[in-house]
């Protein structure tokens, strides 16, 4: 396996060098494993830059690797854009930025794809059980390659380092655009029409609940911990939606509750009173549009023996930890936040200071321009 794997970054290299011919321009690329179609972040950067750069040409390159064979022609074109470009901006692990021998001066920004902090990830949790194993992160050149890091704030630059296994100097904050809409008040009211629109149910006067799990990679126990939390629910006061991540392999229905494809988890805070997750960095994006916060963390201990956190999730977390279903239930009978009030995690670990997180980014990004330019 080893020498196929160094076979094959051999052989990519050989065929990188016929793209690194093409006349590097004024481009910027955008490369996400996250999403077929442009991620939000992209699209309001992509915006930002256009408006920014003229004289730029942005290409944004969006492609899930769920089909191994098609993305293989896709990398090819990830080859053509990246030898072309200035400045190559990821918010995910690129496999041939990682694994490539690339021409001098080109530079790579990571901008991650989550906001705050909370699980540990990256290196910080190699041969974990929750993480890759490390002799497949050595082989893969796992992270490498990068120039700049950035994060939502400055308490999240330690931990960023050890996730990356880099420097805290290549390491700065610069939250993500989307918290310019998770800012607006008219998207979030259009997103509800459109929500009420297609779910005419969500509109019938009770309040609602939206559950948005993380991934794990062992989803044994699951599938009973969505059972119990859909039987938690009185069903004479609340509506339940029901997101899972987009990666995860459980089919589930229940009738009365919305299982939800159509949406995403972003356009879903909209329409929701209280957002129930465990550690997931959604409760961040929930947690700016002032959303009420549930921890349903059946699984803890587990996790923390798995993969473990960052945060103090115990002291930190700005919303009750509940275990099982009895526990879900006596919440929502009687929800009382008066003491989670004094809890900052949302703030500590996001900037929310700034006024246009898109063209905040863009400028940091135009500086990176102009110091390359200078050298």
């Amino acid at each position: 396996m080893t020498f196929a794997v160094k076979v094959i970054k051999g052989l990519l290299n050989v065929i990188y060098l016929f793209f690194k011919l093409f006349k590097r321009r004024n481009q910027i690329t955008l490369i996400s494993r996250e999403s077929n179609d442009i991620t939000v972040d992209f699209a309001l950067l992509e915006k930002e830059l256009k408006n920014e750069l003229k004289d730029y040409k942005i290409v944004v390159l969006c492609k899930k690797m769920d089909n191994k064979f098609l993305y293989a022609f896709h990398m090819l074109k990830q080859m053509y854009h990246i030898s072309r470009s200035k400045v190559v901006i990821l918010d995910t692990y690129c496999i041939l930025i990682s694994v490539l021998h690339h021409k001098k001066g080109l530079k790579v920004i990571q901008i991650w794809h989550a906001l705050g902090l909370m699980k540990k990830a990256g290196y910080s949790i190699l041969g974990k059980s929750e993480g890759r194993g490390i002799k497949e992160s050595q082989l893969m050149n796992m992270h490498k390659n990068y120039d700049y890091i950035y994060t939502s704030s400055n308490e999240c630059i330690d931990a960023f380092s050890k996730v990356f296994n880099y420097d805290k100097k290549y390491i700065k904050s610069v939250p993500l655009p989307r918290i310019d809409l998770l800012k607006d008040k008219k998207y979030q009211k259009e997103n509800k029409k459109k929500i009420i629109d297609y779910y005419p149910l969500l509109n019938n006067g009770k309040k609602n609940i939206l559950y948005a799990p993380t991934l794990r990679k062992d989803e044994s126990k699951m599938e009973g911990a969505i059972n119990d939390l859909v039987n938690s629910i009185d069903y004479k006061k609340y509506n339940l939606i029901i997101k899972l991540h987009p990666l995860s392999k459980i089919n589930i229905s229940y009738d009365g509750v919305i299982v939800d494809n159509y949406f995403s988890t972003m356009e879903m805070y909209s329409i929701s009173d209280y957002v129930i997750s465990d550690y997931s960095s959604i409760i961040y994006e929930a947690g700016i549009m002032n959303k009420s916060l549930i921890f349903y963390a059946f699984d803890l201990d587990k996790y923390k023996d798995s993969r473990d956190f960052f945060i103090d999730y115990n002291k930190e977390v700005p919303g009750p930890i509940v275990k099982n279903k009895k526990e879900l239930k006596s919440f929502l009978d009687n929800p009382d936040y008066s003491k989670y009030k004094n809890r900052n995690m949302i703030s500590k670990y996001v900037d929310l200071t700034i006024d246009n997180y898109s063209k905040n980014m863009a400028n940091e990004i135009k500086k990176v321009l102009y110091e390359n330019e200078k050298n």
